[in-house]
């Protein structure tokens, strides 16, 4: 009884731990970039875009799928980005629990 109200303090421990860093998440932005730094886009944590820059170079009539590449290069790019941060904050959050490997978290 001992070793489940102790698991169920722990439980609760890293429900607090995890909401507080789903707010820090949130507040996080990753830039991501394509075609050597002409396309830049910034993401949230909540993968929401937050900015676009597109070098004047690129707005020319016959290289738009050029552009819609470098685009969606740029926003995968970040959208890693913030995965990768992420996923390292939540390695930190669940260090030393006994989690199974490959556990996804409610995020």
């Amino acid at each position: 009884m001992k070793d489940l109200l102790g698991l169920m303090g722990k439980a609760k421990e890293m429900q607090a731990r995890m909401q507080a860093m789903q707010e820090d998440l949130a507040g996080l932005e990753a830039t991501g970039q394509s075609g050597g730094g002409l396309v830049s886009v910034t993401l949230s944590g909540k993968f929401e875009m937050k900015a676009l820059k597109i070098d004047p170079s690129l707005f020319k009539e016959d290289e738009v799928e050029i552009l819609e590449d470098l685009l969606l290069a740029a926003h995968n790019d970040a959208k890693a980005k913030v995965e990768a941060i992420m996923q390292e904050k939540t390695r930190e959050l669940t260090a030393g629990l006994p989690i199974p490997p490959g556990m996804k978290l409610p995020f």
